[in-house]
Order: C-alpha cells, then structure tokens, then sequence
C-alpha cells in the first residue's frame, strides 16, 4: 500500500528581508489523498505552494498545522517508504550510476551482492545497463534523471515525489521520460506525486491533478484518459486530452499563468 493524505496542512515560513521579518505562508489548510497506485500531479502558479507540499510530504519541512500520512502513519521526518526525485538529479559526481543508486541502498542497511544486484535492477528498469560505469559529468541530464529515478525506486518506497523532475531538460528528452515514467509506472504501480508547471505534462501522465492557487487547493480535476498511455502523441489528439487540458487552463488563467 502506498495512500498519501494530506489533512488540513498549513505551512509558515518566516523570512528576515532588510532586518525585518516577514511571514510567508506557503500552504494554507490543504487537503487531498493520493491513493495506492495512483499518480497526482499538482500545478499551479509559481509560489503556489506545490513544493512546498511535496517536501512536507517528504518529511524535509515540518508542517505548522495539520499532517501528512503514508499508510495512516504520519510524517514525521525523511523515511524510507518515500522516495524523492528532485528537478536536478543531485549525483554525487565522484561516484558512478551505478554507485549512486548503491548510495541509497547502503543507507538502508543493504550490503554484499544483493547491494548491487538491486542497483543493477533498477539501472537496468530506467535503461541505463551500459552506463552502470559512467560518472555524472560522463552523463546527459536526462541520463543523470533516469539515475536519479533509479535511486529513488531501490529503496523500494511506497510512495514516489517527484518535484518537477523533467523541468530542466529539452522538449525531446522530456517527451522520452514522460513516456518511460509512465512504462516504469505500469510496471511498479508506485504512488506517484508528481509536481509539475507544465499543463501538457500533468494530464499526460495524471490519474488526478491538483490544482493550486496562493497556498490552496482550488479544484482537484478527474483525468479520463485510460491507461496504459503507451503512444502520447496519440494521446495528445484525443478529445478527452484537449477539453481536460482547456478545463485547468481556464482555472490557471483566473490566477495566474503557468510559466
């Protein structure tokens, strides 16, 4: 199982700008649940708080008010039923792919051969077999995501964060991950929160998408399109694709824009 539950969070921040403190708040009583097996993504304006959400889910940020269950357990601090995919892979650069992804495993406790069978597992689940042996500077960023992504699944969570990880890279790379992520979803059937400012990408790969606004929920949107979504230029041209797509756009558009 892998239920994600957001339960009335709120979450303060509190900056110093020229000597003076100022309050920020990030989240505002924020609820939602991402059930087992299901990916939800959430967008909004920049600042809106999907981030935020996303690290208190993670146990990086301690919520002010409210709290965030795996399971029914509450979060409290990192732990290994989550996993975190961040915008920039964030490799240590003097070790290899594949001792990357042994990285993690080790700080589970793992040793020995099932240590780098499991990471060997999952370099292979993200197809890079041939790159076990290169290091980051040897590697594409989309090849340093698919390493990160392979890091985050080893531990085995139950649930995946990803915060924008496809953010940073060309359109046709990014196309090329959309496409592998939902084959690794299909294969796994990981509980997925996904953090995203492309409009496009939220219902492409979306069962559900939240949309945020000033630290709040605004609407949760339902995506009909069934799975699997083995060919997303055939996606992209569906009726369904096309009038989910403008429904959220014209929420963002109220706001804010979605850059």
């Amino acid at each position: 199982m892998g239920e994600v539950s957001f339960v009335d969070v709120s979450k303060r921040f509190t900056l110093r700008v020229d000597g003076e403190l100022h309050h920020v708040q990030a989240l505002e009583h924020v609820s939602f649940t991402v059930h087992d097996g299901e990916i939800v993504a959430l967008i909004g304006p920049s600042g809106c708080g999907k981030t935020t959400a996303l690290r208190v889910a993670m146990g990086l940020d301690p919520a002010n008010a409210g709290r965030v269950t795996v399971d029914g357990r509450e979060v409290q601090g990192c732990g290994h039923d989550r996993g975190m995919v961040f915008q920039h892979a964030e490799l240590l650069p003097w070790l290899s792919a594949m001792q990357n992804v042994m990285f993690g495993l080790e700080m589970k406790g793992m040793r020995g051969q099932p240590l780098r069978e499991t990471a060997k597992k999952y370099l292979d689940l993200v197809g890079l077999a041939d790159s076990q042996n290169r290091r980051p500077h040897q590697l594409s960023g989309g090849m340093k995501q698919r390493v990160g992504i392979a890091r985050a699944l080893a531990i085995d969570p139950k649930v995946l964060l990803m915060d924008e990880p496809f953010g940073a890279l060309d359109a046709q790379t990014r196309e090329s991950l959309q496409a592998e992520l939902l084959e690794i979803h299909a294969r796994t059937k990981k509980t997925i929160l996904f953090v995203t400012h492309d409009l496009d990408e939220a219902v492409l790969i979306a069962d559900r998408i939240v949309v945020m606004s000033h630290g709040r929920v605004q609407e949760i949107v339902e995506v009909p399109l069934a799975r699997p979504r083995a060919d997303l230029s055939i996606v992209r041209g569906l009726p369904e694709f096309n009038d989910t797509r403008y429904k959220i756009w014209r929420m963002l558009h109220d706001t804010s824009t979605v850059h």
